[in-house]
């Protein structure tokens, strides 16, 4: 047992090294559940410049976190949920163009508390392009071994063997958790560095058949912290 905690500290101490040495801006996201302060990584430039740019110009501002699923992520930036009804199915809001894929394995990827954009699918998204404002942050779970090599198997049938799973990455999914599956397929730009109880709570939250929950969650306020203000 003492084994695995140490282990889990190095884990954490060696992600919170990677981040200091990437990372040089944060936005803070105030919701109705409590706040989350993210850190965007300097590794995906236009990720980062195009969510910076969003927060500035309070496009997230009123937003919901429109579709949660307990043990896998939850999703905001859909612009059309500022004014949902309730009940009103919700991911459709998007602005007209698209971010060019940052895929960066394997520094990053889908451990738990990452953050990335979320897209079209690969009929029509071939290349993979991230939405312009729609984000999910990565909850997941922690995966065995057994699991792990399916998943393996899963991406390399989704990227014709080109993601593969490093032995640091498999020992961060067996402990932490996260959703391996997305690796190299969806575009992870960023990190929660605080409030990750609160995205637990929201992931946690119960949902209808499109899974918004059912007790809206709103961004109040999204604003800059640290950098390019």
């Amino acid at each position: 047992m003492r084994k695995t905690i140490v282990l889990w500290m190095m884990l954490v101490l060696t992600t919170c090294c990677a981040l200091a040495q990437t990372s040089t801006t944060e936005v803070l996201f105030e919701t109705t559940a409590g706040n989350i302060r993210i850190a965007l990584f300097d590794d995906t430039p236009q990720h980062r410049d195009n969510f910076l740019n969003n927060v500035k110009e309070h496009v997230y501002d009123s937003l919901l976190f429109h579709r949660v699923i307990k043990n896998f992520m939850v999703q905001c930036g859909d612009l059309h949920s500022k004014h949902a009804k309730p009940g009103q199915q919700l991911g459709y809001g998007d602005y007209n163009y698209t971010v060019e894929a940052e895929f960066r394995l394997p520094k990053l990827y889908h451990r738990r508390g990452m953050v990335a954009m979320a897209r079209e699918g690969d009929r029509v998204n071939p290349e993979r392009r991230s939405s312009a404002c729609q984000f999910y942050i990565v909850w997941g779970q922690v995966c065995s071994d057994a699991r792990l090599e399916k998943v393996q198997e899963r991406l390399d049938a989704a990227t014709l063997g080109q993601v593969k799973l490093t032995p640091e990455m498999i020992e961060v999914y067996k402990t932490i958790g996260g959703t391996p599956h997305l690796d190299g397929q969806y575009t992870v730009f960023g990190e929660v560095v605080e409030g990750l109880d609160v995205v637990d709570r929201i992931q946690q939250q119960a949902v209808d058949e499109n899974d918004r929950p059912l007790e809206d969650i709103r961004v109040l306020k999204a604003t800059v912290t640290k950098g390019l203000k």
